[in-house]
């Protein structure tokens, strides 16, 4: 009696490990699919000539271009889960800013992350600190947002843009990824370069907005000595003629076609390690957008407006069928309806394999 129940243990036990030995020899195949698998996402933005946002389109109204070569959509969620980083400047040079920021907590956490979103909070001067890991609480999100104070003389926003990247990462692959900077539009003291940060929001399909604290007032407000200056003078960077040399003139009036060439010089190495206006790379090459605000009911009314936006894209996904050509691929979306505007992510580098 003994023996047979031993031998039926001994069964069991050899049973039992047949689907998982089964498994372990299958795992390396299926992770070998998955890696050979690239999904590129580009959010999308659709406006009338009023600037408002059209809903209810549906996947056959858009067609995708990549390098000029039409892709097959996989997906079109207007609805999809959002998860997002919230990035904001704290050091001396926004004191007189950030009473305004902090009081923007209700209104980030209900209309920007949203009923199906969530959301973390980092603040930043030389060290970058996680105010608030990912929480679907938007009340929670809004008490975490007064504890922000400011703090040394130092901004490392290239570095928060890293590490809202990295937080984004550990999330699941199906839901949005987005990054909020609200921060001047200048980094003082990063450790990471623009086109190191850059190439890692194009692989973890991350898109990057950002409400700008205009320089000009922390300029006048910083208590003590600055910062040091900017390493590419303002009068080095282009803007239209006759315009005056601000960070807003700086920013805008730029037409996609000449600022794709740029992006290309980041990827290939053959742009300086600094970069006078690092946010308008990030956000014009991850298919973002820039806001600035001075008074508390224009930072109100621009974080309302990103929500609305960040509420009413579709989000179209493709596997690239020539992802193998290496270099920058330009991505190119069309709808079918006329008047129309559209906005997505100009495109991404790809080494190919």
């Amino acid at each position: 009696m003994r023996f047979s129940l031993t031998l039926a243990l001994l069964c069991a036990a050899a049973h039992a490990q047949q689907p998982q030995d089964a498994a372990a020899k299958q795992q390396p195949q299926d992770a070998a699919i998955k890696t050979t698998v690239n999904v590129v996402l580009a959010p999308t933005t659709v406006t009338d000539r009023d600037g408002n946002f059209i809903t209810g389109l549906k996947v056959s109204d858009f067609q995708l271009f990549d390098n000029e070569k039409p892709q097959i959509l996989t997906q079109d969620v207007s609805v999809h889960p959002l998860s997002i980083v919230v990035a904001v400047q704290a050091n001396n040079a926004v004191t007189e800013s950030l009473p305004k920021i902090v009081k923007m907590g209700s209104v980030i956490g209900d209309l920007v992350v949203g009923d199906n979103g969530e959301g973390a909070l980092i603040e930043f001067d030389h060290r970058i600190r996680t105010v608030q890991d990912f929480t679907t609480n938007s009340a929670q999100f809004s008490d975490a947002m007064k504890k922000i104070k400011p703090g040394s003389s130092v901004s490392a926003m290239i570095d928060a843009v890293a590490e809202g990247i990295r937080m984004l990462k550990s999330r699941p692959p199906e839901r949005r990824r987005v990054i909020l900077l609200i921060s001047e539009t200048r980094d003082y003291g990063s450790e990471n370069h623009v086109k190191e940060v850059l190439t890692q929001a194009q692989f973890a399909n991350v898109t990057i907005y950002s409400v700008n604290i205009s320089h000009l007032i922390t300029a006048l407000t910083r208590p003590g000595p600055g910062p040091a200056p900017n390493p590419i003078p303002t009068a080095a960077t282009a803007v239209p003629h006759g315009a005056p040399l601000s960070p807003t003139s700086i920013s805008t009036n730029r037409d996609l076609g000449s600022f794709i060439p740029a992006i290309e010089e980041i990827f290939k190495g053959t742009v300086g390690l600094f970069v006078a206006d690092p946010m308008d790379v990030f956000t014009r090459a991850t298919g973002g957008r820039e806001f600035s605000f001075i008074k508390q009911d224009t930072l109100e009314h621009n974080l309302i407006q990103l929500g609305q936006e960040l509420h009413n894209q579709y989000l179209l996904s493709y596997h690239p069928s020539n992802f193998n050509e290496p270099g920058y691929h330009h991505i190119q979306v069309v709808v079918n309806r006329a008047g129309l505007s559209i906005r997505t992510r100009p495109g991404y580098w790809s080494a190919g394999q």
